[in-house]
């Protein structure tokens, strides 16, 4: 009876479940270039197939999801706070969220992109995918913060690769910029609903840097503590 409350004290730990979540989710945006190319390339057959593993890939990472919520541990002696991990978790599946959202926007209007705009759209999108990349890069790092208890050299390795991280963001920021003025630009020559519906799509684009900048956020936030 005692042995078994002691092992309760001293839970599992969530981490590698946390970094398999992210792997699955970095694997879904992966899609998001082969997507948009297909749309600068009006290829329908490449957005459906793009589109498709996308819908897998958040799926896989909803079932995911739901499963680490089920079965983290309560124990009073968890190598991170129980909050913590719920809240990067979610964090993390927000980005497969929105994948599969700019594929749904895509597919649903059956968008075409003004060839102005076609140029530095993938670019954009390519970056978008690169913070998520880090972001996973970040989150494997947290077995060996934990070994070392979030101390020392491996710490200030992980501050930066989280001001990368930030970097990255940055860097998604002007190209959105320069996609935002471009379609202002052209407003006059566009329906009001393409106008509307590109601007949607531009930003949703970005709101994955936004989303892998903020499991970055949270991460550094726990090395705080």
């Amino acid at each position: 009876m005692a042995a078994n409350y002691i092992s309760g004290l001293f839970a599992k730990s969530p981490i590698h479940p946390l970094q398999e979540h992210m792997y699955c989710v970095y694997q879904c945006i992966k899609n998001l270039c082969p997507l948009l190319e297909g749309l600068i390339e009006e290829d329908w057959e490449k957005i459906e197939a793009a589109h498709q593993e996308i819908i897998n890939g958040e799926h896989k990472a909803d079932s995911m999801k739901k499963d680490l919520r089920h079965h983290l541990p309560r124990g009073l002696f968890m190598p991170v706070d129980r909050r913590d991990i719920l809240d990067v978790l979610l964090m993390q599946d927000a980005i497969a969220n929105q994948a599969k959202d700019i594929a749904g926007l895509i597919v649903g209007r059956k968008m075409v992109l003004p060839d102005e705009m076609k140029e530095i759209f993938i670019p954009y999108a390519s970056r978008c995918v690169d913070t998520v990349k880090q972001a996973l890069s970040v989150t494997n790092t947290l077995d060996e913060l934990v070994e070392t208890g979030f101390r020392g050299r491996e710490v200030e390795h992980v501050e930066d690769m989280i001001s990368e991280l930030d970097h990255i963001e940055g860097e998604t920021d002007k190209l959105q910029n320069q996609l935002r003025g471009i379609l202002f630009s052209l407003e006059d020559e566009l329906r009001a609903t393409d106008v509307m519906f590109t601007y949607r799509l531009i930003d949703w684009i970005g709101r994955i840097a936004d989303d892998a900048q903020k499991v970055g956020s949270r991460l550094q936030l726990m090395l705080a503590r």
